[in-house]
């Protein structure tokens, strides 16, 4: 294209008042299992002018469709009933169906796409497998992950057993998604910074890889996503993904230098800049786009997730001074 995409992980929703107003009406579960609504939700920032759509839902559907209690509790985010601790509770665990069980979320991804009316593609996503286990096993966020490591170092079968269950559900969840019309795929594994490198290979990596090389054949992007692994690049480009998200704690060059240059990156804004004075914002936004220098296979993004309450007028902000520069920066190496 003639100026460099740009799209926002979790911009469908939490900022923009549209989607408070629907929240106010609507709880979470119910918002993100409705399909009509969801889409509704999904096409809100496309009046931004980003360059893709992504798909409104959240990462531990798949958990509860397995049988795990999911919440929304104000002020704490996701809890899950009766966290996974032992052999009995992975054995628990229901294979899941996705077209049945998950089914409204293929729905909301054939809607949007219908809503879309190919005027920009749809990116769905998914769980890294890691991420989704410390949540089962957390029982929702936690600051130091204590219960997954002491599971994960201390009874690694049963590691093994949950892990292989999550992979399998997460590789049928966005197979199926890309089925009903999603054109990209993000593997989200949030938390994965909490490991050192060594307990990345062993516990998560194997994971992520079967999940990313099991969507090889379906032909559309996957995008691979972690946060605070400034200090593993290279091992989550051995994970696998045509894009590698990268958060704002490395520099760009440094980060195609670890992973290749033959893989795109997406990233790296830091949320926190959106709350800033926009003089302050642009030099930010030029920063990223510095360091990427006109590369092929650069998206701008986020470092990670937008945050609530980021001004709305912000976001337009950095969608339309990325399209200008980033354009006229083109136009001139022509």
């Amino acid at each position: 294209m003639d100026a460099t995409p740009v799209w926002f992980m979790r911009q469908a929703g939490r900022f923009l008042p549209e989607y408070r107003q629907l929240r106010e009406r609507y709880a979470m579960l119910e918002l993100v299992q409705t399909p009509e609504l969801a889409a509704e939700v999904t096409l809100l920032p496309m009046r931004l002018g980003v360059d893709a759509a992504i798909l409104f839902a959240d990462i531990l559907l798949p958990l509860q469709a397995m049988g795990m209690d999911l919440a929304f509790v104000s002020g704490q985010g996701p809890v899950l009933g009766h966290p996974v601790q032992d052999a009995e509770d992975v054995a628990r665990l229901r294979p899941v169906d996705v077209e049945t069980e998950l089914g409204y979320v293929l729905e909301t991804v054939h809607t949007a796409r219908q809503m879309l009316a190919g005027t920009a593609p749809l990116i769905g996503f998914a769980g890294a497998p890691f991420t989704l286990a410390s949540y089962a096993i957390e029982g929702g966020g936690s600051r130091h992950y204590l219960r997954t490591k002491q599971l994960m170092h201390g009874r690694p079968e049963i590691w093994q057993a949950l892990l292989d269950r999550l992979t399998d559900v997460t590789l049928a969840y966005l197979r199926a998604q890309v089925q009903a019309g999603a054109q990209a795929v993000q593997l989200f594994d949030s938390w994965a910074g909490t490991l050192s490198p060594a307990d990345y290979r062993q516990f998560a990596l194997p994971y992520s890889r079967r999940v990313l090389s099991g969507l090889s054949d379906l032909g559309v992007p996957r995008i691979h996503f972690a946060t605070g692994t400034a200090g593993m690049l290279p091992l989550l480009r051995e994970a696998g993904g045509d894009v590698i998200s990268v958060d704002w704690r490395v520099d760009l060059r440094r980060a195609w230098d670890q992973i290749g240059h033959d893989v795109a990156i997406q990233g790296n804004l830091d949320p926190a800049l959106l709350f800033v004075p926009q003089n302050a914002l642009a030099q930010g936004v030029r920063h990223v786009l510095a360091q990427a220098d006109g590369r092929p296979g650069h998206i701008f993004n986020l470092g990670h997730g937008i945050l609530p309450e980021t001004p709305v007028g912000n976001v337009q902000f950095v969608v339309d001074l990325v399209h200008r520069e980033s354009a006229k920066a083109k136009g001139e190496q022509l």
